[in-house]
């Protein structure tokens, strides 16, 4: 059979500039990479590889062959259907541009190109799975997984808390906001970046769109009010049933999986309390480095001088933990600082333990910020009680101070 060479267009504007290098094409590394996982997701993604690397080497029969079988793997993925279109078209020379033989709409076939875009060079580039990201400092005892999202790489990954530390488990390629990242208003579009955490599965019926479920995010967090942003409903959720994945920008905000992925995440989501970090700047740690471990340190310690200050009521020392910029639900630092002088002047003696502390750095903070939330145990003559806390800390000339104080 004669094998059909594409025309400079379609490898010019798709295959030819995705992410290849000789490392990457190496046939021995790369049959290892194709084949070496048998996680939906990875799969895809080692098919994809496998059918691009064929139409970039010309040989369209193999390459219509290789996305024929994606197709039957994946029957509603969208973007292998236009590339077998493609495919197909120009076979029979009518092809002119990547796209041209399914869509007229350009936003949709610049948008087929971005999902290709990032799922190829995850595949091929990606290695989180040897890394850790410097976000996660510590899990309490009641949080066994924590979640990252990467909207610059449109990946979202699985960690479990192991006693030498975080383990990763599994990525999985999703879909942000149609405008980006960084949401302030309600309706503009676009996902927070920021500390999150889920909540139970919605349980009543949802339109299509949200696919097999949907797992609320706490948007607004108490720092995301501070700011003034507004909007509600930020969900981790699947994709409509004709539909295996969208564009890496296409959601009105929510943080979208392919259907198969989020049932993957469901023993995982299904209590409750995991913690989700947002970022698109993340420093990747090897095992070997700790800079994360002795920065915990340091806030443990000031956690601890904290403590102590407000055991022995000594309001001075007590309020040196608090920034100037620090708010409450009721107020600013003047009016915290007004109620806690007039308390602790009458010396009460007290009792304060803190318990099952967790710790995530703050992505995208213009300061260094960490989110702390402890079990705290206070007694005092004519009061008791136990409660969830949360504080924000951040470094602030080198010192840590408390920015936001408030019951979880």
């Amino acid at each position: 059979m004669k094998t059909i060479k594409l025309i400079p267009t379609m490898a010019l504007l798709f295959v030819a500039a995705l992410p290849w290098n000789a490392t990457a094409v190496n046939q021995q590394g790369l049959v290892k990479q194709l084949f070496g996982s048998q996680r939906s997701d990875n799969m895809i993604e080692s098919m994809l590889v496998k059918t691009l690397r064929e139409i970039k080497q010309g040989n369209t029969t193999k390459a219509l062959d290789s996305v024929n079988q994606l197709i039957e793997f994946k029957p509603n993925f969208k973007l292998a259907h236009l590339i077998r279109g493609d495919l197909l078209a120009a076979k029979s020379g009518q092809l002119d541009a990547f796209g041209n033989a399914n869509l007229h709409n350009k936003q949709d076939i610049d948008d087929f190109k971005a999902e290709a875009q990032v799922r190829v060079e995850h595949f091929l580039g990606d290695d989180r799975a040897q890394k850790i990201p410097n976000t996660v400092i510590r899990l309490d005892a009641t949080q066994q997984h924590a979640i990252v999202v990467d909207t610059s790489k449109s990946r979202l990954y699985l960690y479990e808390k192991q006693q030498d530390g975080l383990q990763y488990v599994a990525d999985y390629y999703v879909t942000i906001g149609k405008n980006g990242v960084d949401k302030k208003l309600e309706g503009d579009k676009r996902t927070p970046l920021g500390v999150y955490f889920t909540n139970k599965k919605l349980t009543g019926p949802l339109p299509d769109m949200y696919g097999d479920g949907a797992y609320p995010l706490s948007y607004p967090n108490e720092m995301d009010q501070h700011q003034s942003r507004s909007g509600s409903g930020i969900w981790l959720h699947g994709t409509p049933t004709d539909t295996y994945s969208r564009a890496p920008r296409a959601s009105d905000g929510c943080v979208v999986l392919s259907n198969p992925d989020l049932k993957a995440l469901e023993p995982v989501l299904k209590q409750g309390g995991v913690p989700v970090i947002i970022g698109n700047t993340f420093e990747w740690l090897t095992p070997a480095q700790t800079p994360t471990l002795t920065q915990g340190k340091a806030l443990e310690d000031a956690i601890e001088s904290w403590r102590q200050d407000w055991v022995s009521q000594n309001s001075n020392q007590y309020l040196s933990h608090y920034s100037k910029q620090f708010f409450y639900s009721d107020g600013n630092y003047q009016k915290w600082a007004d109620y806690k002088t007039q308390i602790q002047a009458r010396k009460p003696k007290v009792e304060i333990r803190i318990n099952d502390i967790s710790m995530f750095n703050y992505p995208n903070s213009t300061q260094p910020m960490v989110v702390v939330n402890f079990e705290q145990d206070f007694r005092a003559p004519n009061l008791q009680n136990k409660m969830r806390k949360r504080q924000y800390w951040v470094l602030d000339n080198n010192q840590w101070k408390i920015m936001y104080e408030g019951a979880v």
